[in-house]
């Protein structure tokens, strides 16, 4: 029987993850083309600036309010806005919000720079 072509998880279900933001339940981690994840993130604090040298993400804010950094600009975010962070963009996220982060293509830990850390 072939693979089927779809997968369906549940948020509910899932584990939340220390991340460099918060908490991050992470959804579609075991697809095996690596096509995209989807992250429900609880941001709890200011973040570390970051990059990614292959990774698109996009953020969609559901709660709380705060500041996006993108290459150094802040801007103001609330819930209903959605951002696009393609590679290389240095950012980070401050305030207290609940975020669904796309990672495409899926995310890669190893594909997470720090400004300030070696590479």
């Amino acid at each position: 029987m072939p693979e089927p072509r779809f997968q369906i998880e549940n948020f509910k279900q899932l584990q939340g993850q220390p991340c460099p933001c918060g908490l991050a339940k992470r959804a579609f981690t075991s697809e095996p083309e690596k096509t995209a994840t989807i992250h429900l993130v609880e941001i709890s604090q200011s973040t570390l600036v970051h990059y990614h040298k292959r990774t698109t993400e996009i953020y969609y804010i559901l709660e709380g309010s705060g500041k996006i950094q993108l290459d150094a600009q802040l801007f103001d975010v609330e819930p209903g806005m959605t951002v696009m962070i393609k590679p290389g963009c240095r950012h980070r996220a401050i305030g207290k919000m609940k975020i669904l982060n796309i990672p495409v293509p899926a995310f890669d830990p190893t594909d997470e720079f720090f400004d300030n850390v070696p590479d």
